[in-house]
Protein backbone atom coordinates (compact mmCIF):
# COMPACT_ATOMS: atom_id res chain seq x y z
CA UNK A 1 0.00 0.00 0.00
CA UNK A 2 1.06 3.54 -0.80
CA UNK A 3 2.84 5.08 2.53
CA UNK A 4 0.96 8.52 1.47
CA UNK A 5 -2.35 6.76 1.63
CA UNK A 6 -1.62 4.79 5.15
CA UNK A 7 -0.53 8.45 6.51
CA UNK A 8 -3.96 9.83 5.00
CA UNK A 9 -5.90 6.44 6.67
CA UNK A 10 -4.68 7.36 10.17
CA UNK A 11 -4.74 11.13 10.36
CA UNK A 12 -8.71 10.17 8.90
CA UNK A 13 -9.22 8.00 11.51
CA UNK A 14 -7.82 10.54 14.28
CA UNK A 15 -9.70 12.95 12.82
CA UNK A 16 -12.91 10.85 13.17
CA UNK A 17 -12.39 10.02 16.60
CA UNK A 18 -11.85 13.59 17.80
CA UNK A 19 -15.33 14.51 16.44
CA UNK A 20 -16.67 11.29 17.90
CA UNK A 21 -15.11 12.33 21.33
CA UNK A 22 -16.55 15.84 20.75
CA UNK A 23 -19.77 14.88 20.17
CA UNK A 24 -20.29 12.45 22.44
CA UNK A 25 -17.75 13.27 25.41
CA UNK A 26 -16.73 16.79 24.85
CA UNK A 27 -15.31 16.84 28.37
CA UNK A 28 -12.84 13.95 27.72
CA UNK A 29 -11.61 15.94 24.81
CA UNK A 30 -11.38 18.63 26.51
CA UNK A 31 -9.48 17.58 29.20
CA UNK A 32 -6.81 15.99 26.76
CA UNK A 33 -6.66 19.06 25.05
CA UNK A 34 -5.83 21.14 28.62
CA UNK A 35 -3.37 18.23 29.52
CA UNK A 36 -1.60 18.59 25.96
CA UNK A 37 -0.86 22.62 27.24
CA UNK A 38 0.45 21.33 30.41
CA UNK A 39 2.62 19.19 28.22
CA UNK A 40 3.95 21.78 26.15
CA UNK A 41 4.75 23.59 29.14
CA UNK A 42 6.16 20.76 30.70
CA UNK A 43 3.80 20.86 33.93
CA UNK A 44 3.42 17.98 35.86
CA UNK A 45 -0.12 18.48 38.76
CA UNK A 46 1.01 18.09 42.19
CA UNK A 47 -0.97 18.71 45.48
CA UNK A 48 -0.21 19.69 49.03
CA UNK A 49 -1.48 20.09 52.37
CA UNK A 50 -1.81 23.85 53.21
CA UNK A 51 -3.61 25.61 56.27
CA UNK A 52 -6.59 23.02 56.19
CA UNK A 53 -7.07 23.00 52.40
CA UNK A 54 -5.51 20.24 50.24
CA UNK A 55 -3.74 22.28 47.43
CA UNK A 56 -3.63 20.95 43.36
CA UNK A 57 -0.96 22.89 41.66
CA UNK A 58 0.83 23.07 38.14
CA UNK A 59 4.56 22.72 38.85
CA UNK A 60 7.45 22.76 35.74
CA UNK A 61 11.12 23.76 35.37
CA UNK A 62 14.48 23.20 36.50
CA UNK A 63 13.43 22.49 40.13
CA UNK A 64 16.43 24.54 41.26
CA UNK A 65 15.54 27.18 39.53
CA UNK A 66 14.37 30.55 41.05
CA UNK A 67 10.46 30.30 41.86
CA UNK A 68 7.74 32.20 39.90
CA UNK A 69 4.60 32.31 41.55
CA UNK A 70 1.37 32.69 39.35
CA UNK A 71 -2.05 33.00 41.26
CA UNK A 72 -5.34 33.14 38.45
CA UNK A 73 -8.03 35.46 38.77
CA UNK A 74 -11.69 35.10 39.67
CA UNK A 75 -13.62 31.80 37.94
CA UNK A 76 -9.83 30.70 36.96
CA UNK A 77 -7.63 28.22 38.20
CA UNK A 78 -4.33 27.11 37.90
CA UNK A 79 -4.35 26.64 33.82
CA UNK A 80 -5.16 30.00 33.51
CA UNK A 81 -1.27 30.45 32.92
CA UNK A 82 -0.52 27.16 31.00
CA UNK A 83 -0.14 28.87 27.71
CA UNK A 84 2.13 31.06 29.12
CA UNK A 85 4.00 28.33 30.60
CA UNK A 86 6.34 27.13 27.70
CA UNK A 87 7.84 30.53 27.69
CA UNK A 88 9.18 30.15 31.39
CA UNK A 89 9.65 26.79 32.10
CA UNK A 90 13.03 27.16 30.08
CA UNK A 91 14.92 28.73 33.33
CA UNK A 92 12.99 28.95 36.06
CA UNK A 93 10.62 26.82 38.60
CA UNK A 94 7.05 27.70 37.60
CA UNK A 95 4.37 27.02 40.26
CA UNK A 96 0.49 28.16 39.53
CA UNK A 97 -2.17 27.06 41.72
CA UNK A 98 -5.67 26.80 42.36
CA UNK A 99 -7.01 29.41 45.02
CA UNK A 100 -9.65 28.00 47.67
CA UNK A 101 -12.88 28.12 46.30
CA UNK A 102 -11.41 27.57 43.02
CA UNK A 103 -10.77 24.89 40.80
CA UNK A 104 -10.08 21.53 41.76
CA UNK A 105 -9.60 23.48 45.50
CA UNK A 106 -12.13 22.97 48.27
CA UNK A 107 -15.10 25.18 47.22
CA UNK A 108 -17.34 24.99 50.65
CA UNK A 109 -20.05 27.87 51.26
CA UNK A 110 -18.65 28.02 54.88
CA UNK A 111 -15.30 29.59 54.27
CA UNK A 112 -14.11 32.94 53.74
CA UNK A 113 -12.85 33.87 50.46
CA UNK A 114 -11.85 37.13 51.12
CA UNK A 115 -8.92 39.18 50.12
CA UNK A 116 -7.22 39.14 53.45
CA UNK A 117 -7.85 35.22 54.24
CA UNK A 118 -7.06 34.63 50.69
CA UNK A 119 -3.38 36.07 50.78
CA UNK A 120 -2.31 34.26 54.89
CA UNK A 121 -3.45 31.09 52.45
CA UNK A 122 -1.26 31.78 49.99
CA UNK A 123 1.76 32.30 52.70
CA UNK A 124 0.61 28.82 54.33
CA UNK A 125 0.92 27.53 51.07
CA UNK A 126 4.56 29.11 50.16
CA UNK A 127 5.59 27.63 53.76
CA UNK A 128 3.95 24.29 53.09
CA UNK A 129 6.44 24.13 49.68
CA UNK A 130 9.40 25.32 51.39
CA UNK A 131 9.48 28.24 49.39
CA UNK A 132 10.90 31.20 51.42
CA UNK A 133 11.93 33.62 48.47
CA UNK A 134 10.22 34.00 45.03
CA UNK A 135 8.58 35.87 42.25
CA UNK A 136 5.02 36.62 42.15
CA UNK A 137 2.54 37.09 40.07
CA UNK A 138 -1.20 37.64 39.75
CA UNK A 139 -3.97 38.33 37.12
CA UNK A 140 -7.16 40.29 38.50
CA UNK A 141 -8.63 39.04 41.63
CA UNK A 142 -4.83 37.00 42.15
CA UNK A 143 -3.01 40.30 41.30
CA UNK A 144 -4.80 41.93 44.31
CA UNK A 145 -3.93 39.27 46.15
CA UNK A 146 -0.51 39.11 45.52
CA UNK A 147 -0.34 43.12 45.40
CA UNK A 148 -1.72 42.77 49.38
CA UNK A 149 0.79 39.61 49.49
CA UNK A 150 3.89 41.89 49.08
CA UNK A 151 2.47 44.83 51.10
CA UNK A 152 1.96 42.24 54.05
CA UNK A 153 4.65 40.12 53.51
CA UNK A 154 7.53 41.75 51.60
CA UNK A 155 10.15 39.22 52.90
CA UNK A 156 9.30 36.36 50.82
CA UNK A 157 9.23 38.16 47.72
CA UNK A 158 12.07 38.91 44.69
CA UNK A 159 9.67 40.96 42.83
CA UNK A 160 5.90 41.47 41.84
CA UNK A 161 4.44 41.19 38.41
CA UNK A 162 0.87 42.34 38.21
CA UNK A 163 -1.31 41.39 35.49
CA UNK A 164 -4.49 43.76 35.37
CA UNK A 165 -4.96 43.46 38.87
CA UNK A 166 -7.66 44.51 40.96
CA UNK A 167 -7.57 46.50 44.57
CA UNK A 168 -6.81 49.58 43.16
CA UNK A 169 -8.91 52.71 41.73
CA UNK A 170 -8.00 54.43 38.51
CA UNK A 171 -8.64 57.68 37.06
CA UNK A 172 -11.64 56.26 35.11
CA UNK A 173 -14.51 53.89 35.54
CA UNK A 174 -14.86 50.26 34.12
CA UNK A 175 -17.83 48.52 32.53
CA UNK A 176 -17.72 46.34 35.24
CA UNK A 177 -16.91 49.58 37.98
CA UNK A 178 -19.86 50.49 37.01
CA UNK A 179 -21.81 47.32 37.23
CA UNK A 180 -20.94 46.85 40.87
CA UNK A 181 -22.30 50.14 41.71
CA UNK A 182 -25.54 49.32 40.03
CA UNK A 183 -25.70 45.99 42.08
CA UNK A 184 -24.82 43.55 39.14
CA UNK A 185 -22.40 40.96 38.74
CA UNK A 186 -20.88 41.34 34.89
CA UNK A 187 -19.04 38.23 35.75
CA UNK A 188 -22.07 35.95 36.23
CA UNK A 189 -22.64 33.42 33.46
CA UNK A 190 -26.42 33.02 32.96
CA UNK A 191 -26.57 30.52 29.88
CA UNK A 192 -24.72 28.61 27.66
CA UNK A 193 -24.84 31.18 25.22
CA UNK A 194 -23.97 33.84 27.56
CA UNK A 195 -20.40 32.08 27.35
CA UNK A 196 -19.94 33.94 24.34
CA UNK A 197 -20.71 37.44 26.04
CA UNK A 198 -17.96 36.30 28.93
CA UNK A 199 -15.49 36.02 26.95
CA UNK A 200 -16.04 39.13 24.69
CA UNK A 201 -15.85 40.63 27.77
CA UNK A 202 -12.73 39.80 29.60
CA UNK A 203 -10.79 39.33 25.88
CA UNK A 204 -10.63 42.10 23.29
CA UNK A 205 -10.27 39.57 20.41
CA UNK A 206 -12.28 36.75 21.39
CA UNK A 207 -11.53 33.48 19.86
CA UNK A 208 -14.48 31.36 19.09
CA UNK A 209 -15.67 28.65 21.30
CA UNK A 210 -17.17 25.25 20.02
CA UNK A 211 -20.84 24.56 21.44
CA UNK A 212 -19.87 21.61 23.45
CA UNK A 213 -16.97 23.20 25.34
CA UNK A 214 -19.38 26.28 26.18
CA UNK A 215 -21.88 24.10 27.43
CA UNK A 216 -18.88 22.43 29.68
CA UNK A 217 -17.97 26.13 30.63
CA UNK A 218 -21.56 26.62 31.63
CA UNK A 219 -21.84 23.72 33.60
CA UNK A 220 -18.67 24.21 36.11
CA UNK A 221 -19.89 27.83 36.27
CA UNK A 222 -23.60 27.14 37.11
CA UNK A 223 -22.55 24.09 39.37
CA UNK A 224 -20.46 26.68 41.95
CA UNK A 225 -22.76 29.88 40.90
CA UNK A 226 -23.93 30.76 44.19
CA UNK A 227 -20.30 30.15 45.34
CA UNK A 228 -18.94 32.40 43.06
CA UNK A 229 -21.48 35.11 43.58
CA UNK A 230 -20.82 35.17 47.19
CA UNK A 231 -16.72 35.84 46.54
CA UNK A 232 -17.31 37.93 44.09
CA UNK A 233 -18.97 40.26 46.30
CA UNK A 234 -16.34 39.69 48.68
CA UNK A 235 -13.47 40.99 46.61
CA UNK A 236 -15.39 43.85 44.93
CA UNK A 237 -17.03 45.58 47.94
CA UNK A 238 -13.10 44.95 49.30
CA UNK A 239 -12.23 46.28 46.45
CA UNK A 240 -14.28 49.86 46.33
CA UNK A 241 -14.39 50.31 49.79
CA UNK A 242 -11.14 50.08 50.82
CA UNK A 243 -8.66 49.96 47.42
CA UNK A 244 -4.95 50.06 48.00
CA UNK A 245 -4.04 52.96 46.40
CA UNK A 246 -2.59 54.86 49.54
CA UNK A 247 -0.82 51.78 50.34
CA UNK A 248 1.60 51.64 47.08
CA UNK A 249 4.21 53.90 47.86
CA UNK A 250 5.20 51.33 50.87
CA UNK A 251 5.54 48.77 48.39
CA UNK A 252 9.27 48.50 47.93
CA UNK A 253 10.00 45.25 45.70
CA UNK A 254 11.06 45.50 42.13
CA UNK A 255 7.02 45.78 40.73
CA UNK A 256 6.41 44.67 36.72
CA UNK A 257 2.86 46.09 35.95
CA UNK A 258 1.08 44.51 32.84
CA UNK A 259 -1.97 45.98 31.29
CA UNK A 260 -4.39 45.09 28.02
CA UNK A 261 -5.31 48.66 27.22
CA UNK A 262 -8.55 47.60 25.91
CA UNK A 263 -9.27 46.08 29.91
CA UNK A 264 -13.10 46.58 30.30
CA UNK A 265 -13.31 44.90 33.60
CA UNK A 266 -10.21 46.88 34.98
CA UNK A 267 -9.47 50.00 33.43
CA UNK A 268 -5.90 50.83 32.31
CA UNK A 269 -5.55 54.41 34.07
CA UNK A 270 -5.11 51.58 36.97
CA UNK A 271 -1.71 50.49 35.54
CA UNK A 272 -0.99 54.03 35.35
CA UNK A 273 -2.09 54.90 38.76
CA UNK A 274 0.28 51.88 40.03
CA UNK A 275 2.86 53.21 38.36
CA UNK A 276 2.86 56.42 39.40
CA UNK A 277 3.06 55.52 43.60
CA UNK A 278 5.55 52.35 43.30
CA UNK A 279 8.95 53.33 42.80
CA UNK A 280 11.15 52.40 40.27
CA UNK A 281 8.06 49.95 38.67
CA UNK A 282 8.23 49.51 35.30
CA UNK A 283 5.07 49.64 33.24
CA UNK A 284 3.75 47.14 29.96
CA UNK A 285 1.31 47.72 28.15
CA UNK A 286 -0.65 45.65 25.76
CA UNK A 287 -2.43 47.19 22.61
CA UNK A 288 -5.36 44.79 21.19
CA UNK A 289 -5.59 43.02 24.55
CA UNK A 290 -8.29 43.12 26.91
CA UNK A 291 -8.13 41.84 30.69
CA UNK A 292 -6.07 38.46 30.64
CA UNK A 293 -2.71 39.23 28.44
CA UNK A 294 -0.86 35.83 29.49
CA UNK A 295 -3.88 34.09 27.21
CA UNK A 296 -4.15 36.97 24.83
CA UNK A 297 -0.64 37.51 24.17
CA UNK A 298 1.39 34.59 26.22
CA UNK A 299 4.36 34.84 24.70
CA UNK A 300 4.90 38.76 24.51
CA UNK A 301 3.70 38.96 27.85
CA UNK A 302 6.11 35.74 28.75
CA UNK A 303 8.72 38.12 27.04
CA UNK A 304 8.24 41.01 29.10
CA UNK A 305 7.85 39.04 32.02
CA UNK A 306 11.70 37.64 31.02
CA UNK A 307 12.95 40.95 30.55
CA UNK A 308 12.05 41.97 33.81
CA UNK A 309 13.28 38.81 35.64
CA UNK A 310 16.93 38.81 34.04
CA UNK A 311 17.22 42.55 35.83
CA UNK A 312 15.95 41.21 39.59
Amino acid sequence: MDILAIILGVVALAIIALLALYAFSPRTLFNWLQKSLRRKGGLVEKSIEAGGFTWPYLEGGPTDGEVVVLVHGFGGDKDNWAMFSPHITGKYRFISMDLPGFGENDRSMDRDYDIASQVERLRQFLDAMGISKCHIGGNSMGGHISLQFALSHPEYLKSLTLYNNAGVIGENESELQGAVENGENALAIQSVEDVKRMMAFVTHKPAPIPGQFRKLFFEDANAHKDLLDKIFWSIAETAMSNPLNEKLKDLNVPTLIIWGRHDRLIDVSCAEAIHAEVRNSELVIFEDVGHIPMIEKPKETAAAKLAFLAKH
